[in-house]
């Protein structure tokens, strides 16, 4: 495949997880316009944020055992096709049930797409060339914060909360017919012979690092999706943010995000997981304490916002840094299919647990908020101390293979020769 052809399907990728993510983060922030119109409880946001990644987590782990089947021009077709579909069904919602079925529709689809995204890439750009091309296609969550979620909130005062929903499913019908006429056929994979999918799943959660691993990713994502769905109401609710400038408010999020990210690599490298994620561990516990727990009314929004992202992106990049380090290559997909499901599951328990924490009081502001809050501190507090771990093993298997291969082979005999 030439440069230019690896070129448009990485760009081609990164606009994927741009629509997929976009789909994602839009709800959140927008939680208040359509909670009004619906009759939809604030404290019930979190809900439908989770039921979101509950389906995707089904449909993540349902596909690790047969999106391989199928050639993935098709299945990334498909795929982007339903997330259409149930993207634009949340604009036609008229209430909490028909707005969960639409968010579970576009879950179910939203979640192989990433899978299949990743696949092709994988599948597309060698070994030696892939860590770039994954930096860009990873972008995408920087500029769904940067343009996308400002964009979607401006949408939404020029017309009604059904326009964001309305543009981006429009996006992700475009980004399926885009896929079907950049991609080839992609079929290589369905000629080499696989272990079964049962097995292969048997002995990679039989190893103690994996299921630590698998530990820390759970508690991490709970950790940050109990307060996450409900920041946008909060702000706005109790503190009084004005609406028209909360999309101002994630763009500055996002390009603090943006900005940082490749500096913090570059940190993570020098100094390990562990401690770039103590460090933006203590960071987050401070600002959460502060937004959310003693919330002063003449409290900063945005300088408060901006450095809980940037703790965030610390905490993220570290985790996500360390977690790819633990699979083995022959088995690395799987164990981000499954890592994926995990992170869906993770996400869903925060989102479900904080609507059952919070209730909605009689001038519409969230009630106990302090209570999501502390609970999120434990999960983060929680969260280094299993990478920790995860660390320990991870640099005890690298020196193991390190000194094996340091072992020199035995000298062929004159009968081998």
């Amino acid at each position: 495949m030439s440069p230019k052809d690896e070129r448009r399907i990485i760009l081609l990728l990164a606009a994927v997880q741009f629509v997929n993510i976009l789909d994602f983060m839009l709800v959140m922030p927008l939680g208040p316009d359509f909670a009004r119109d619906l009759g939809i409880p604030l404290s019930q946001l979190g809900t439908i944020g989770g039921a979101y990644t509950l389906s995707a987590a089904i449909s993540g782990f349902a596909g690790a055992f047969f999106l391989d089947r199928f050639d993935r021009r098709p299945a990334l077709a498909l795929s982007l096709l339903g997330l259409a579909i149930g993207t634009v069904g949340g604009a036609l919602a008229t209430g909490l049930e028909t707005l969960l079925l639409a968010r579970v529709v576009a879950g179910a689809f939203g979640g192989p797409a990433t899978s299949v995204a990743m696949s092709i890439l994988a599948d597309v750009i060698p070994a030696e060339r892939r860590g770039r091309a994954l930096g860009t296609v990873m972008i995408a969550f920087s500029i769904a914060s940067i343009v996308g979620v400002p964009v979607a909130l401006e949408l939404a005062q020029r017309g009604s909360w059904h326009t964001p929903f309305v543009a981006t499913g429009a996006l992700a019908l475009i980004a399926s017919i885009a896929s079907w006429i950049v991609l080839p056929s992609m079929r290589t994979h369905l000629a080499i012979a696989q272990e079964p999918a049962l097995e292969g799943f048997r002995h990679l959660l039989t190893r103690p690092v994996t299921l630590l691993s698998y530990a820390m990713t759970w508690v991490a994502m709970m950790g940050g999706f109990i307060l996450i769905p409900n920041i946008a109401s909060y702000v706005q609710l109790n503190l009084h943010y004005p609406r028209a400038q909360l999309g101002l408010l994630y763009g500055a999020g996002g390009l603090v995000s943006f900005a940082t990210t490749r500096a913090i690599g570059r940190l993570v490298d020098r100094i390990g997981s562990f401690r770039v994620a103590a460090l933006g561990t203590a960071l987050i516990v401070v600002v959460t304490w502060i937004g959310f727990v003693w919330s002063p009314p003449s409290m900063p929004v945005m300088p408060v916002f901006v450095a809980f992202m940037f703790a965030s992106g610390l905490r993220n990049v570290s985790y996500s840094t360390l977690t790819s380090k633990v699979p083995a290559p022959e088995e690395r997909a799987r164990f981000m299919s499954l890592q994926s499901m995990v992170q869906h599951l993770g996400s869903a328990a925060g989102a479900f647990l904080g609507s059952q924490l919070l209730a909605e009081g009689a001038d519409g502001a969230l009630l106990h908020m302090d209570r999501v809050a502390w609970t999120a501190i434990v999960l983060m507090i929680a969260t280094p101390i299993l990478m920790l771990a995860v660390e320990a093993r991870v640099a005890r298997s690298e020196r193991t293979v390190a000194a094996l291969d340091a072992v020199p082979a035995p000298a062929a005999s004159p009968s081998d020769r």
